[in-house]
């Protein structure tokens, strides 16, 4: 299982975490800060869990491009 979680409210919108995992990530059109696909959102912070481990490496490339390092993946 993979875990991305995103801090939502820190980000600036620079779109390289939708370039590198477009199948996990999207810009908002209303305000232009990423959206974690098919999250839960608990306390600021928007969890998916993805049973699938194969997505761990583009979802770390993701995590690892933000310049802010809002974005984490776990493998359980």
């Amino acid at each position: 299982m993979t875990i991305i979680t995103l801090q939502r409210e820190k980000c600036i919108g620079c779109n390289y975490c939708a370039e590198f995992d477009p199948e996990h990530f999207r810009m908002s059109k209303k305000d232009g800060k990423s959206v974690l696909l098919k999250s839960m959102e608990k306390k600021g912070f928007h969890t998916a869990k993805i049973p699938d481990d194969s997505i761990f490496e583009q979802a770390d490339k993701a995590a690892k491009a933000c310049p802010v390092k809002i974005i984490t993946v776990k493998k359980i």
